[in-house]
């Protein structure tokens, strides 16, 4: 019997019940294996002009840790969203391939290293969908995961623990590991919004005055806006971090209309934003610094200058190099670009598979994004809502502030790539945050019990829906 028939016709919201496509979800798995080993495959064939002699050794990896994760969501949530762990497969086997290649070039070893990184990552998420059964309990925390949160971001700052790396203190040195708090403070921020927005969402979204044409809010109201505002101003003094500070700010933000549809606090928040930005250039010679690179890059490359472009210069002649379908792995010089394997790895791609190659990057974020908004219409709880709509906006606002600084649309920052750059934190807090999008749309698809049936088979299932009622 299928998953569909074995559910009341009733329970579908408007008679629409969603089945578990788990089926779907393994064909696309074969899929984003095909090109995460193909493109493992094609680097050793371009670089050294033969198949890896390990091809077999890491293909087997990646297997045995997708399909893993395959099985537990088919048993730890049967009708999570089919698309998700395919896309997320694909775009860490591809960005394991890029960091093959450059290792090729530098020799150095960071796609093994990044491999165990995936692997720690795998473990979290199959942690996180093993004990978080229902995402609700996670309202619980609102504020002890905000505490937990800032905490995280202050730990760079502490004289012992705390490292600067490339003019960025935010890595934390802790028995000869390097960790970056703010990944998983970022996941914790995501909770605190969301419980604090479906307590307060209606004082935030009624109360107001009407100022040309625009609903702005009571002077009251805007004590967390200003102190989200200044807690991402401490990140970019103290921490002299752009990227996360327009991270942090700009998550809030979003989370905060769509909490209450209001466009005032757009109005306000894009005002901070705007003095915050003049009070940072005027104050601090990093930041100018920063905005003067993106503006004038060829003004600061080449001899006789400071040379602090030949970083986004370089990825710009290489990315024109490889023009709409690259020069193929193995024929550019990726590693021309400093911290490629980081900071620029879609450089390195578009360098050697094009613009065709990045466009079918983003294409594969935008899916990521979509299925975790997707989730967030369907969820039947404000508080999962928010959660999957804040997590779904961690990816968008890092993805559009990274490829922006790569492509000079707007000044660089130091994020990485979700699932594509090395960088164990960050890849580890995004396998983490997709478990909790699973988990989410597990939820969210599940068809309704039958409340009818008194004594019938789903007694579990009708509890839970008259707990969630009376909360």
């Amino acid at each position: 019997m299928s998953a569909t028939s074995a559910v009341p016709a009733q329970s579908g919201v408007l008679g629409f019940v969603h089945r578990r496509r788990r089926g779907a979800e393994l064909f696309l798995l074969v899929l984003a294996l095909a090109v995460g080993i193909g493109a493992y495959v094609a680097v050793g064939i371009g670089v050294e002009g033969e198949v890896p002699t390990d091809v077999l050794g890491y293909g087997g990896a990646l297997t045995a840790l997708l399909v893993g994760a395959h099985v537990l969501v088919r048993f730890t949530a049967p009708y999570a969203d089919p698309v998700l762990l395919p896309v997320v497969g694909a775009l860490n086997g591809l960005g394991l391939a890029v960091i093959h290649r450059l290792d090729l070039a530098t020799d150095s070893s960071d796609a093994a290293k990044q491999l165990v990184w995936m692997t720690l990552g795998v473990l979290l998420f199959a942690g996180t969908l093993l004990l978080l059964r229902d995402h609700r309990v996670l309202q619980r925390f609102t504020y002890t995961s905000g505490l937990a949160a800032i905490v995280l971001l202050l730990l760079p700052l502490l004289p012992v623990i705390g490292n600067e790396v490339r003019g960025a203190r935010i890595w934390i040195n802790v028995a000869g590991f390097s960790f970056q708090p703010g990944e998983v403070a970022k996941v914790l921020l995501v909770v605190t919004f969301a419980g604090y927005l479906v307590l307060h969402r209606d004082a935030l979204a009624l109360a107001g005055r009407r100022v040309l044409f625009v609903d702005l809010p009571r002077g009251r109201d805007l004590g967390p806006i200003l102190a989200m505002w200044l807690v991402s101003l401490g990140v970019l003094v103290f921490q002299r971090d752009l990227g996360s500070s327009l991270l942090f700010f700009g998550l809030f933000l979003v989370m905060l209309y769509v909490a209450t549809e209001r466009a005032g606090w757009l109005v306000v928040g894009g005002g901070l934003f705007a003095v915050g930005a003049f009070f940072g250039y005027q104050a601090f010679g990093h930041v100018r610094r920063r905005f003067d690179v993106w503006l004038n890059p060829f003004d600061h490359y080449g001899p006789g200058t400071d040379d602090t472009a030949f970083q986004p210069v370089e990825a710009m002649f290489g990315m024109a190099w490889g023009g709409l379908l690259g020069r193929g792995f193995g024929e550019g010089s990726p590693e021309r670009v400093p911290f490629a394997e980081s900071d620029f790895v879609l450089a390195a791609l578009g360098e050697e598979l094009g613009l065709t190659g990045v466009m079918a990057v983003i294409l594969c974020y935008g899916l990521i994004v979509e299925r975790g908004l997707r989730a967030a219409l369907v969820c039947r709880d404000a508080f999962g809502k928010l959660v999957a709509t804040g997590l779904a906006l961690v990816f968008a606002v890092q993805v559009f502030v990274v490829i922006g600084g790569v492509t000079r649309l707007i000044p660089l920052t130091g994020l990485t790539t979700p699932f594509l750059s090395y960088g164990g934190s960050s890849l580890v807090a995004n396998w983490v945050i997709v478990a909790l999008l699973l988990r989410i749309s597990d939820q969210a698809r599940r068809p309704v019990p039958d409340l009818s049936d008194p004594v019938g088979s789903g007694d579990d299932e009708a509890t839970q829906v008259v707990k969630a009622v009376r909360a």
